[in-house]
């Protein structure tokens, strides 16, 4: 999985003057939880933008000024509800022996013959939780709907691998095509009408 670096210098005061202060210089206040102790840190606001505004998943490097690196990745987030800016961010540390449970995107490929015969393609599931040792961690999950046909679907069942353990049941449906008024007769029945009106 790819990695974001965040740089940050670590904060001893934990108040609520404290914690105001920073915001107001534009940095948001972080806790990294798994290790011995808890770790406090602040970061840049803007450090947080390829982390938090994409649909991809990331790990984090947590670079201290003091040299130290954690390994981590983001468990919770806070934001302010009418400014929408990052008031706090928790992280939690990767160690490469202790599985971790984190979201994965969903990724479509290729196109649907059930959408192109008039089906509604239904997107059920954008992000699979799942529960693997760091370097298992899967960027996304590739789902080629290239043969789902009307009333098919991908379900969780076809995903499983041994590198990791997907938190869903395994008939959990992931996309599926469903008929809709649109609906046109599918190329194969369209070529047996026309046979049996040439004979």
């Amino acid at each position: 999985m790819k990695s974001i670096t965040i740089k940050g210098s670590e904060r001893e005061s934990v108040g609520k003057k404290a914690t105001k202060a920073l915001r107001n210089a534009g940095k948001v206040p972080c806790v990294i939880y798994g290790g011995e102790k808890p770790l406090h840190f602040t970061a840049e606001e803007k450090a947080f933008k390829d982390l938090v505004y994409t649909p991809n998943a990331h790990t984090v490097v947590v670079e201290l000024e003091n040299g130290t690196k954690l390994d981590a990745v983001m468990q919770d987030i806070q934001f302010h509800p009418v400014t929408d800016a990052i008031l706090h961010v928790d992280f939690y540390q990767l160690f490469p022996d202790k599985e971790v449970t984190m979201d994965i995107p969903v990724k479509l490929l290729g196109s649907s013959p059930g959408v192109r015969n008039g089906g509604r393609l239904l997107f059920r599931k954008r992000k699979l939780s799942i529960k693997a040792l760091p370097a298992n961690l899967p960027d996304f999950f590739n789902v080629d709907i290239s043969k789902l046909k009307i009333g098919g679907n991908i379900s969780v069942a076809s995903l499983l691998k041994d590198e990791f353990t997907i938190l869903h049941p395994e008939n959990t449906v992931v996309v599926q095509v469903k008929a809709s008024r649109n609906m046109v007769v599918a190329d194969e029945d369209e070529e047996e009408t026309e046979e049996a009106a040439a004979e």
